[in-house]
């Protein structure tokens, strides 16, 4: 998702990556308003946009900030096909 080496991103070598530093800052405030349990399940589920994780890894970051907006307004809500 980070497009960068796995021992790059556990040691902290990011810096030509600001993409980590920005979506952290933004899931502790999703984390903050609505709890770490309902973002590990948020991130997985099926929204107006898609799933969020899959967002992340096809590396679309504006639609992901988006779908963190959803959640902000409206909750996390589910719905039964």
């Amino acid at each position: 998702m980070l497009d960068a080496d796995p021992l790059d991103v556990i040691s902290g070598r990011l810096d030509d990556k600001p993409e980590l530093p920005i979506l952290l800052d933004l899931l502790a405030d999703a984390e903050a308003s609505a709890g770490a349990p309902v973002l590990r399940c948020w991130v997985r589920a099926a929204g107006p946009a898609g799933r969020p994780v899959d967002l992340l890894v096809a590396r679309d970051f504006a639609g992901f900030e988006d779908a963190l907006d959803t959640l902000k307004q409206q909750g996390f809500v589910l719905r039964a096909r």
